[in-house]
């Protein structure tokens, strides 16, 4: 499996593709948007990591290029780490976003959920939840017909909980997969104002959540996605 890495930093980049090889994938490594072009130009990658600010342009030049060619994902790598920014690769189509500095276990478990997500049973990048409707493909979700706003990390929030359908997620390791996205800290009682904005916004009634149940002393879960 192909994955193209463009990384202008030497030490990160050669840190990233050693780790990637290691986990059997097959690495290309371009340190400018020109060199990342033509790479997509040539050849058809499953993954895209790109990093936000390079020498001559940025990662959303190459967004943009890859969602021109086809849905093949991408991951924004970036010290960037802002919600402006997070909300702006979303919108051109990013399937994920980390920040720098990263740790690489947890960039490898983004990159096999994202890898899982596009092989799953939605191709139209359409998940269809009870009354919602998540367009991954637009980082945009519907609650009857109509558009709500999630913040980045709300999105990010129930982006790992259905990714996980029917598997209850603790809150420590709901708390490992959101802090970087924020570019705060986020410890446990963040994570409880989170889960109630989220739930205001998605559930009919959140003091009676249906889709995103509490598990007791344990985590929360989605159980049905499919509902």
């Amino acid at each position: 499996m192909d994955i193209l890495v463009l990384e202008d930093d030497d030490a990160i980049a050669l840190g990233l593709a050693y780790s990637l090889k290691s986990e059997g994938f097959t690495v290309t490594v371009c340190k400018t948007v020109a060199d990342a072009m033509e790479a997509i130009t040539e050849k058809d990658f499953a993954l895209h990591i790109l990093d936000l600010t390079l020498p001559d342009g940025n990662g959303y030049d190459v967004c943009r290029a890859v969602r021109e060619k086809g849905d093949a994902p991408v991951i924004f790598l970036t010290a960037f780490d802002d919600e402006v920014n997070v909300v702006m690769g979303l919108d051109l189509g990013a399937d994920d976003y980390i920040s720098k500095p990263f740790r690489v276990k947890e960039l490898l478990a983004r990159i096999k959920s994202v890898l899982r997500r596009c092989k799953s049973d939605n191709p139209d990048g359409i998940i269809r939840l009870r009354n919602l409707e998540i367009h991954t493909n637009e980082a945009k979700v519907y609650k009857n017909g109509r558009d709500i706003f999630l913040t980045a990390m709300e999105y990010r929030l129930l982006l790992i909980l259905l990714n996980n359908r029917g598997h209850i997620l603790t809150r420590t390791q709901l708390l490992e997969e959101i802090w970087d996205v924020s570019g705060d800290f986020v410890n446990d009682n963040t994570l409880t104002v989170y889960i109630k904005r989220l739930r205001d916004k998605i559930e009919e009634n959140s003091d009676d959540p249906v889709i995103i149940k509490t598990v007791r002393g344990i985590g929360y879960v989605i159980d049905d996605a499919k509902q």
